[in-house]
This record gives C-alpha cells, structure tokens and sequence, in this order.
C-alpha cells in the first residue's frame, strides 16, 4: 500500500524524512528510564562541559574543595578527585545527583546548583568554572559570546561571524541553551531568542547588544511586569479547607447525578404516561408517533428552560454581585466560586455560540453588554459583573476573556473593559485589568497583559500587545436590524428544541425501546445481571451506536453541507442573522468533528477525510503525516492546503470574517512546501507563501511582503531560517522505493491504530450502555437513585478507563526522551498513543477540584500536593514533572513534543514548586522551570529553556522580564 491519499509523492520528502539515527539519538535510546522518586530533569543527551575561559585562581579552590566534600559525603567516599566525572567515573545516577544539589542549596555561602548545572558539568571543576562569580571583564563582550557558544557547541573556537544556524548547524534547542547559559553570566547582558534569530552571528549578537546597552532614552516599563502584583503574602491553604473543598465538591457532582436522575425518570413518566409493571413497551400503549414527539419537545423545553436559570440562580444567591479582589484557592469562598463557575460551563445558552441569544444570558449574569454585540468565542466571561462589552463589538473565536485569573494560590479578579466597535481578534486573551477603546481592534493570536489599554482608534497586535497600522476590520458593516436578531433567536430555539436533536434522540430512545428484551428490563428480573444476553444486548447496541453512528455522521458531512454551501459565494458579504448566515453557520459545524479528524488525523488517509469533507489539495504529495488530528475550519470549500505541506495539531482555518451586522467568507490558501507547528491560526489574506516554517502559537502576518523560505516565529511575527543543518536531507537516503517501503508500513500501523480507537470508543459506549441498562433493571425497586448511581458509575468508570488505556500502552513504564524520523515505528507508536488517550469531557468535569492533580498521577504525571489545574493540557503524561502547589491556569498547554517536517523530537519538562502557568500558556518540550516563576497569560516557553527561581516570563517567544531579587510572588520557602 504505497499511498492512501495520493500518487503523487514529492522528491522533497523523500530524502529527509528517514534519516538514519546519529550517535547522540542511539545514546539517547540507551538512556536510563527517569526515576520515578522526585523530579529531575533528564536530558536527551549530555552536552560536553563547557571549556572555562577564565584561569583558575585561589580563589577558586576553596570553593571547589566545598563542593568535592559535599559530593563525597553523598556518595560516600572519602575523597573525590575534582576531575572525575560524576556518571562515568564515580558511577553516581541521577538520584545521587539531585540529593548532591539538595545539600549544595542548603548551604547559605554556596551558589544554588540545578540538575542541568551538573548535566551540563559533570565535574567538580567544570562545575566550579561555571559557578564561580566571574572576574572583571577583561575581554568585548563579542569575545564572551563566542566563550559560551562554543562550550554549548563542544567545539573548539568558534568563527565570530559564522550564522548559528546555516554555519554552525545549530537548532533552537541548542541556541534555547545558548541563551540559559548566557542569562547565568552576571557580566553580560540577557540575550533572548528573538534576539538570536534578528542577529545569528556573535559578532551581529554583540554589536546589537552593546547597541542596546549604550541607549540612553528612557524606555516604558515592561507591561508584563506591570501586569503580575509585586511579592503578595503566601497563601497556602489550611488541610481542614483543602479536604473541605473536596468534600463539598463531591456533593456537588453527586447533587447533578440526583437531578439528571430526577429529569431520566420524570420525563420518562411524561413522554411515556402508560407506563407501568407489565406496559413499558410504547407501541402497545395506544400512542402516536405524533403525541410522543409534542411531549419529548415539551420536556426538552423544560430541561433548556431549567439549565438555563440554574446558573444564573447559583450565581446570583452563592456570590451576588463579582468585585475585584483575589480568592484563596481551596477556601470556602472558592468553592461558591467553583461551583458557579461549574454550572454556567452546563448552562445550553453557553454552547449557542455567535447566537444573539449570548448577550441575553450575560445580561442575566450580571454583565454589562451592548446592543448589537457579536461573541463568537465560547470561552464565555465568568465573572460577568467585571465585564463591559460596548454597543457594536465582535468578540471572535477561542477568545479568553474570563474576568479572572489563577495567580501564586489565589484567584484574582478584575474587569474587562470593551467600547463600542471594538473588534477582538481569534485566539486572543485578555488579562483582568484590561480596556479597549472606542473603535479599537486587537488582531489575532495577540495578548493584553493586566494594566494594559489600546487607545480609542488605534490597532494592537503581538503578546504582549503594542500598537501597528494594519487594519483588522476587513468586512463592511451593514445597517443595524434588531429584528434579525430577534427572528434568528426564535429560530435557533425551535430549531434546537423541536427539531434535530430531539427528533433524533426521541426516534433512537424509541427503537431502543421497542427491542423487547430492552422494555423487560423494566419489569422485574432478579437473575437479570446473570444473563449472559444482559451484557451481549449492551456490547451489541453500543457497537451500532459506534460504527453506525460513524458512517452516518461521515455521510452527512460529506453532502449536506455541499448543498448548503451553494447559497454562499466567497468575498461577498452578507447581513449576519439571515438565511446565508444559518447556511454558513450549519456548514462550519458540520464539517468540523473532532471523533473524525482524530480517527484520520496523523495518517495517510487524513487526506481522503480532508477531500471528502471539501478541502482542496491539489498535486497532492502523500508523507503520511500532512494533516495532525486536531484541525479545524470555518469552511473547508474554501480551504486549499499547497502541495508538500505538513501541518501538526491545532491548525484553524480562518475563512469567515465579521463585523457586529454583517459577515463574508473568503479563500484560505496555505503554501507549497509549508510546515505548521501546533495552534497556528491561518486567516484569509494571510502573508505567506511556499517554503515556510510557521511556528508553534505564531502570529500569521496579514501584511507586508509575501514571505517565502523562511520560517516565522512569534506574536507579532519576525522571521527565522527555514531549517538548519541538522534537519536537512541525507542524500544518500533519497530513495524513492525505500521511501514507499516505509509509507506503506506506516499505512499498515495507522489502520490497526484506527481500528484500536473505534474499539476503545466501543469499550467507552458498551460501559455507558450497561450503565443504563443496570439503571432500567434497578428503577423499579430504586426509582431516581437506580438512574442517579448510574450517572456516577458513568463519571468514575469514564476515568478509569483513561487510566488504564494509559498503562497499558506504557506498559507501566512511561515514556522517555525521543529524537527520530516519522518513518520509524517509534514515532507510529506514540501516533497512537495520542489517539487513544480520551481526552474526554469527564476529565475537563475535574478542572479547579482537588481530583484532578489525583487523576494526572495515575496517567503517569509526577506532581506534588496541592496543585491547582484550571485546564491544564498535558498530552505526554510521564515525561511531565509538576512541583508542590503549583497554578495551572485555563488552556495551558504542557508539551513535550515537537515535529518539525519529517523529525520528531520530545524531552521532559520539569517544573518546580510554587509555579504560575498563566491562561492560554504554552511549555514546549526540554523546558526547566525553576521554584517560583511565573509564566504570563499566554506566553510560549521555546524549547529547552530554563526559567531561573523567581522570574517572571512572558511573550511569545517568552523572555524574562523580571530578575529573581524582584520575585512578582513571595514564594521562597526554608529549605528541609
């Protein structure tokens, strides 16, 4: 099986996409596993010590005999010689490594030593020529530079004007090293990233850095410093408040299975008023199918009509009105705040999103909103009384703008100020403290940190935000019709409540019911769970639910909205709230499913899926991996992706465009030869072209040039190179017939991979269905308590089987460290691990209680006590280490994986005690993160990056903003 998708395979994939393994990736295959005892980091490889410039004085030995004592007395030895190689000559592990790093941080006089310090230097005396304050500067700062980059490259000089990239073959992870190095070096000045990738030679480096020292101007004050309070008191919670939130919690999850138990069976009761011991088979009972259906809407009404007052109940008696201030997490006031927060994400207005009806349910909860208001986002406000949204603002997809935020242990609150004709671009957050003026735009992809204000007029774009000329208002406004609102309301209610889903849910429950042995579960039978027919009628109606629902959803995905899409022309534009407003609508959901995109993603039959459903993909070249699980698109018809291009998870094509009373759809085209990295945002207009690197979380330029072979990083975007030596083809494995061998290999794995996630979906559904059959055979003698066990069996068992997918596919070992092609059966192997993991709503149900840091322990996490986890990401389970009392806040995203083109690479992540994650914030793989940081709202941590104690990151890229000695959260802690 050469190609699933296409016959047209490029020469361009077929030379770098299966690279041999170098010595250092055999190394790391032959690494140790990672100690499961307390988290340390365990890097890929082990980088050579760094050579030390500065000659060894007196001073110097004092120091170095403290550190071969201390080292002796761990490993118990009476005397270390200084040169001696931790792992290789003393045969100390990682575990020995760390209690030696314990004891150094003890002693007041010593420098603190990290686990990477000692990876780094793996002797005494390397260690003491890094650690040792350095003497006056004696030499230019470009003669530094080059210094630390050759101890990083472990060569012996290095040619000052020699790029890092396409001289030297250097990666980002290895100049993410470069940087962390460079930061530990009191003489010299911070280097980020960006400044890498603007000047990538040292000589370009130290010229631009001594430029930047030598200005004299006042600069503003960084927003990101300004956005996180100076040193607040600590606030950890009391043990009697931790297990008391936990506790009410629980009851909280056991009253919505007594009333989901209550509506199962009084709405039975409705719809089926005959039935009773002997008559619980509808067709006997003298009633239509006419009857049946008014009375399943009227119940569906006032299920809608219940859900939809609760949350505004709750949120009005628990806590009235939301005022700035801050919530100790785990006390009882937090968990008043949970528990609305809880019940608004059930409430069905929450779901409806871009529905004039949105507005009206802010309203109720207490938000001060305009008329004529657009919000797309379902990431609705929380704390509503904090939010002001003026008259004629669009508020797009995916954006955060919760009127909170998880902080040091505390949940802060704050207000969320929007004019009238404010436009807020996709995937953007606004922190609390933040306001928009009148007619002022925000682009996509972009960030307002606490204290931060755009001008009434002006645009902002970029993380943290900052002013530009380019103009995101890209629809022409229509005159304001309240009636369209109205009437599409009204519309979208009895669509939702009279047609569609409970039309469909009524006609399955009544075929379900109509299987005779079905309605004898009813009556009593005392020896029912001993039948085998029991259990083989659930397996049964869970398979047809499965597969039957599969080939149903996928058939109706690929022709109805084809006839929908007939009423839509690109680039002309439409009143919002009209018929060309529902077609487009319909059609964006029904081509977005996320089972289906998982089922194909990351195969060759990805691109089948992607066609079938309306994705253009011309002279389609088959790699096997051109499409991740995880895509979506406002309309695929108008979706082209360009030859040889690969994108990962998290891609959304941006084809719709709005304003608060009119709408347009446009063309989005991606590139020949393109590589997309996770959560890339790709709008109509963009500004790219063949041959580029678009980077995890980067900010799709709409403006200036087109850009072609290069590679994009950022938010606003800046440009890098496009790939470097190390990724580059090996010629001597451009081999077309072994390429096909390897394609067709793949092809196999992914179709036993496919099969294993329907089966897995079968499992989940045949759990679900025995559930309910136990609860029918149950309700005669227990009545709602029957239906309500089986909403927390159903809760529990939902997690359980997480838990196991995750141990076996494991094998209870965890994952370690990988750097290979996509072509090898490792990589197909973690393919479907990711498939199979579940990421299901159960799981999201736990975000803020004391449960969930319990359930990330059993898929494999190693994490301290009293984490906070808001909804926190982590999709490789066991290369993550989380410390003690943790903030994990909503969207984050802990990843320790990357591929680039046909590479892929993972490492751990480990992050220490007392860590802010902000909301929307990305940690990519091989990533330290010392006690006490804080990472700003939607901020991306690069690859290999360490955050030093204490420090305060953000952007995107990340870039440290504040030192250890001004520390935004007072978190040290006496060490023990």
């Amino acid at each position: 099986m050469a190609s699933a998708g296409g016959n047209h395979t490029g020469d361009r994939f077929r030379g770098h996409l299966l690279p041999e393994e170098s010595l250092a990736v055999k190394k790391l295959a032959d690494a140790p596993p990672a100690s499961p005892l307390p988290p340390i980091s365990v890097p890929t490889r082990r980088e050579p010590p760094s050579a030390p410039a500065v000659e060894r004085t007196g001073a110097d030995l004092p120091l170095e005999r403290r550190l071969a004592d201390l080292l002796a007395s761990v490993v118990q030895q009476d005397d270390i010689p200084v040169d001696a190689d931790f792992f290789a000559d003393l045969g100390a592990d990682s575990l020995v490594m760390a209690r030696f790093c314990a004891r150094v941080r003890k002693q007041s006089d010593l420098p603190a030593v990290s686990m990477k310090d000692i990876y780094q230097h793996p002797t005494i005396t390397s260690l003491v020529g890094a650690l040792a304050p350095a003497a006056p500067l004696t030499v230019s700062v470009q003669d530094r530079l080059a210094e630390v980059l050759t101890g990083v490259l472990g060569v012996d000089r290095v040619p000052v004007d020699a790029d890092f990239f396409d001289d030297l073959g250097a990666d980002s992870l290895v100049m993410a090293r470069f940087c962390a190095r460079v930061r530990k070096q009191p003489d010299l000045p911070s280097v980020s990233m960006k400044d890498v990738y603007s000047s990538p030679s040292v000589s370009a480096l130290a010229a631009a850095l001594s430029g930047a020292a030598q200005q004299d101007q006042p600069q503003e004050p960084d927003p990101l410093v300004a956005s996180v309070p100076g040193t607040p008191a600590p606030m950890d919670a009391r043990t009697w408040e931790y297990v008391t939130c936990g506790v009410l919690q629980v009851l909280v999850y056991l009253g919505y299975c007594l009333l989901a138990g209550a509506v199962a069976v009084v709405g039975y009761l409705w719809v089926f008023p005959a039935a009773g011991p002997g008559n619980h088979h509808w067709v006997g009972h003298g009633m239509g199918f006419g009857e049946l259906y008014l009375r399943s809407v009227a119940l569906g009404a006032a299920t809608f009509l219940l859900l939809c007052i609760l949350p505004v109940a709750a949120k009005w008696i628990l806590l009235g009105r939301f005022r700035s201030g801050e919530i100790r997490i785990w006390s009882l006031a937090y968990f008043r705040f949970w528990t609305v927060k809880t019940v608004m994400r059930t409430c069905p207005l929450a779901l409806m999103t871009g529905s004039p009806l949105t507005p009206l349910y802010l309203r109720a909860m207490g938000a001060k909103v305009g008329r004529n208001v657009t919000i797309l986002t379902t990431h609705l406000p929380v704390c509503t009384d904090l939010i002001t949204i003026g008259d004629g603002t669009v508020i797009r997809k995916d954006v955060y703008a919760n009127g909170y935020r998880a902080h040091g242990g505390v949940i802060q609150t704050g207000a969320v100020t929007l004019g009238r004709d404010v436009i807020v671009g996709e995937g953007s957050v606004l922190d609390i403290g933040t306001t928009m003026g009148d007619g002022s735009q925000l682009a996509h992809r972009s960030t307002l940190y606490t204290g931060q204000t755009v001008p009434g007029g002006e645009r902002w774009h970029g993380s943290p935000g900052r002013r530009t000329e380019t103009a995101f208002d890209t629809v022409d406004a229509m005159p304001y019709r309240p009636w369209r609102r109205a009437v599409y309301a009204v519309a979208q209610l009895v669509a939702t409540l009279a047609l569609g889903r409970i039309m469909l849910g009524l006609t399955m429950i009544l075929v379900v019911l109509a299987f005779p042995r079905v309605a004898a579960l009813l009556e009593s039978q005392p020896h029912a769970f001993t039948n085998w027919v029991f259990y083989a009628d659930a397996v049964a109606f869970a398979g047809v639910g499965v597969l039957g629902g599969t080939i149903v959803v996928l058939a109706v995905m690929t022709t109805v909205p084809r006839a929908l899409q007939l009423l839509l022309k690109p680039d002309t534009v439409y009143p919002l709230f009209g018929l060309r407003h529902a077609a487009e609508r319909a059609v964006e959901r029904m081509t977005n499913s996320p089972v289906l995109g998982t089922l194909f993603g990351d195969s060759s039959y990805v691109v089948n899926y992607a066609r079938a459903i309306g994705y253009q993909q011309p002279l389609l070249q088959q790699t096997g991996s051109n499409l991740g699980t995880l895509f979506k698109h406002d309309n695929p018809y108008l979706s082209t992706i360009g030859t040889g291009t690969m994108i990962a998870d998290g891609v959304s094509f941006m084809n719709t465009d709005y304003s608060a009373t009119s709408f347009k759809i446009s063309p989005v085209t991606i590139g020949a030869h393109n590589f997309l990295g996770n959560f890339v945002l790709y709008p109509a207009g963009a500004r790219t072209g063949d041959n580029c690197l678009l980077a995890t979380k980067v900010m799709v330029p709409v403006d200036g040039p087109v850009r072609r072979d290069v590679g994009l990083l950022g938010s606003p975007a800046f440009e890098i190179p496009r790939s470097v030596l190390r990724d580059a083809p090996l010629e001597e494995h451009a081999d077309p017939a072994r390429f096909h061998r390897a394609l067709s290999a793949k092809n196999k794995h992914n179709l036993r991979t496919m099969a294993l996630f329907l089966l897995v979906r079968w499992l989940n559904a045949s759990l679900a269905v025995l559930a309910a059959f136990a609860a029918l055979e149950l309700s005669d003698r227990f009545g709602v308590l029957a239906f309500s066990a089986s909403f927390v069996v159903l809760l529990v068992v939902g997690l359980m089987v997480p838990i196991g997918i995750e141990n076996v596919m494991t094998r209870f070992r965890g994952l370690r460290p990988q750097l290979c092609s996509i072509y090898k059966p490792y990589f197909w192997w973690h393919e479907r691990y990711w498939k199979l993991q579940i990421v299901n709503l159960r799981l999201n149900m736990l975000n803020g209680t004391v449960f969930k840091p319990l359930v990330w322990r059993r898929l494999g996490v190693r994490m301290g006590s009293r984490v906070f986890d808001d909804g926190c990401s982590i999709p490789e389970r066991s290369l993550v280490s989380i410390g003690s009392r943790c903030t994990l806040n909503a969207g984050t995203n802990i990843q320790c994986h990357s591929q680039e083109d046909g590479m892929f690479k993972s490492d751990q992540d480990v992050i220490g005690d007392d860590v802010t994650l902000g909301v929307a914030a990305l940690v990519h793989y091989g990533v330290t993160v010392e006690d006490g940081v804080v990472v700003a709202t939607d901020s991306f941590v690069m690859k290999g990056t360490t955050l030093s104690r204490g420090s305060l990151w953000g952007g995107n890229p990340a870039d440290e903003a504040r030192a250890a000695t001004t520390s935004p959260v007072a978190l040290e802690r006496p060490l023990s």
